[in-house]
């Protein structure tokens, strides 16, 4: 179930958690990690709960995959910000089990970030509406802005990355969890590779995030994006610890339904990491009042997987 959990993605892939399993009492804790803090880009820590909650679902699908009942308790010690939920592992009876959990399983394997051009084809509407049921399912709202919004949207992109280039505190934390150079691509378990960093744009006409804006990996080809971005904005009415949690759960839950439906995804938050922008990414007519994360849906590849740390680094029994 562990090895299941971490397929999640998480910011910079640095898969923030920890896991225990308390034997005595079939519960397994999950713990951010805080060696894996970002001061610059994730100063409040919501990244890192959006990647937990989203192993935490993981955990859920698989539990359910394996006949068993997950019940998750989120933020169960106030004195410890970083125990972030505790799930009780149940045997049940067939009859019992989530299928709707355990039919997503196929899928935590073959999920991955695609950071390659989609093409024009449109979603069906069915897709879609089942795409916000599953967020709805975890507490979330899934909105998918028109043309307008997504306009709008794409501009606070364009804005982040100037940001983003003018600070570089920020450029020196990203480039930490980014392996561009060719020695390094057998070192480490965590951080994005440049296999999957995918090609650069001709322009930046899709929300795909540029981790190699520098251009510090040679021979990396250039592509035309979509020009017109089908993507889903995450969100939830308030914006606590809990609400981040959950929008992990619900943002998992979304792309393991968006993948077992033939869609690839990939995922950006970098107009969001800015206080300054992350209010303007808000559909003002939405009760989702907090954007967490912007998924860009389409058909095409699916992209390749990144190096995951295995469970016994990250799995401890008491």
């Amino acid at each position: 179930m562990i090895e299941d959990a971490i397929t999640a993605p998480s910011m910079h892939n640095a898969q923030p958690w920890k896991f225990v399993h308390r034997t005595d009492t079939d519960t397994i804790e999950l713990h951010g990690d805080p060696s894996r803090e970002m001061p610059r880009e994730d100063p409040d820590h919501r990244a890192i709960h959006l990647g937990c909650g989203a192993a935490l679902f993981n955990l859920r699908v698989s539990a359910a995959h394996h006949g068993r009942k997950s019940a998750p308790r989120l933020l169960p010690d106030p004195d410890d910000p970083w125990h972030l939920a505790d799930v009780r592992i149940q045997w049940v009876r067939q009859a019992a089990v989530d299928d709707r959990l355990a039919a997503l399983r196929p899928a935590l394997r073959i999920r991955h970030t695609s950071r390659f051009p989609f093409t024009d084809e449109q979603i069906p509407s069915e897709i879609l509406d089942g795409l916000r049921a599953a967020a709805l399912l975890e507490g979330c709202h899934l909105v998918l802005p028109g043309a307008w919004h997504t306009d709008t949207v794409m501009h606070l992109v364009h804005t982040s990355q100037l940001f983003e280039a003018a600070d570089a505190s920020v450029r020196a934390e990203i480039a930490s969890w980014i392996r561009t150079d060719a020695g390094d691509e057998s070192g480490g378990a965590e951080g994005i590779p440049s296999a999957a960093l995918g090609p650069r744009q001709y322009d930046v006409t899709s929300p795909v995030r540029d981790f190699d804006s520098f251009r510090h990996v040679t021979e990396r080809p250039s592509a035309r994006f979509e020009n017109h971005p089908r993507i889903a904005l995450l969100g939830t009415a308030e914006d606590t610890p809990m609400d981040w949690l959950r929008a992990g759960q619900a943002m998992q839950r979304v792309l393991l339904r968006a993948t077992l439906d033939g869609l690839s995804t990939s995922l950006t938050s970098q107009p969001l990491e800015w206080p300054e922008l992350r209010a303007d990414a808000r559909d003002p007519a939405s009760t989702a009042g907090y954007v967490h994360m912007v998924i860009r849906l389409g058909y095409g590849p699916r992209g390749g997987a990144t190096p995951r740390r295995p469970a016994s680094e990250v799995l401890t029994f008491v």
